[in-house]
């Protein structure tokens, strides 16, 4: 594979071929290899490309170390913490966490099934954390949402108008902690439908170190389907 040197850090790169036939994307993957997608049906100077976005690539390079992702090619985070994702071929499929010695056993015919059954399982925990804590915390700030829904959104969490709250499938890997600040931050939607001081001055009443747990949380990368598949 080429590298890439950015005067602070040698980078390795992979070409493909993007969707847009007009525009250049850059993405780092899991494994900081930056993916370089050229438009379709042009002829593009990925060079001349390099050579202007060259402190770009090395400040993106740097973040992206920092970055925890949540399902990586051998590695899942759960609760916050990294197992190993064991793949046994089997014609019956389940899945089967081991907390204790930090592996996730994943028995399917083909491997590229490992990432739905990680989608149902963490679909299936996070259900029941979010009815457990939001009825709790809901409690503590005194509302009530009109309904609560666990599905696959862009977002971690967000609250509309009429009341209801609506979560990312993702949450169960996150830290407790930070699973608390997403829950907590939508409930308090429910009485600030906005981030005015109001807001902030009432989710630090609940939470007093928001502020540090969504800086954590801007270094997790939610699982995407379309960019890991």
């Amino acid at each position: 594979m080429p590298n890439l040197d950015t005067g602070g850090h040698t980078i390795e790169y992979s070409i493909v071929r993007g969707q847009s036939r007009r525009y250049t994307y850059f993405r780092f993957r899991p494994d900081l290899v930056l993916e370089v997608a050229v438009p379709r049906g042009r002829q593009v100077d990925v060079e001349q490309i390099f050579r202007r976005k060259l402190s770009w690539i090395d400040r993106e390079y740097t973040r992206a170390s920092n970055t925890r992702w949540i399902l990586g090619p051998d590695k899942v985070m759960f609760a916050g913490s990294y197992l190993k994702i064991v793949h046994v071929h089997g014609t019956e499929e389940n899945l089967t966490p081991n907390l204790s010695s930090g592996q996730v056993v994943v028995k399917s015919s083909n491997r590229r099934r490992v990432r739905e059954l990680v989608r149902r399982w963490f679909l299936k925990e996070t259900s029941a954390y979010v009815v457990r804590k939001v009825r709790e915390s809901a409690a503590v700030l005194g509302v009530r949402p009109s309904r609560v829904d666990v599905r696959e959104i862009g977002k971690w969490g967000y609250c509309t108008r009429n009341g209801r709250l609506t979560f990312s499938w993702q949450l169960i890997a996150l830290p407790e902690k930070l699973r608390e600040y997403i829950v907590l931050h939508e409930l308090v939607h429910l009485i600030e439908f906005n981030h005015s001081a109001a807001f902030r001055k009432k989710l630090a009443s609940v939470c007093p170190e928001f502020r540090a747990r969504e800086k954590e949380l801007n270094q997790v990368v939610a699982y995407d389907r379309k960019a890991l598949a």
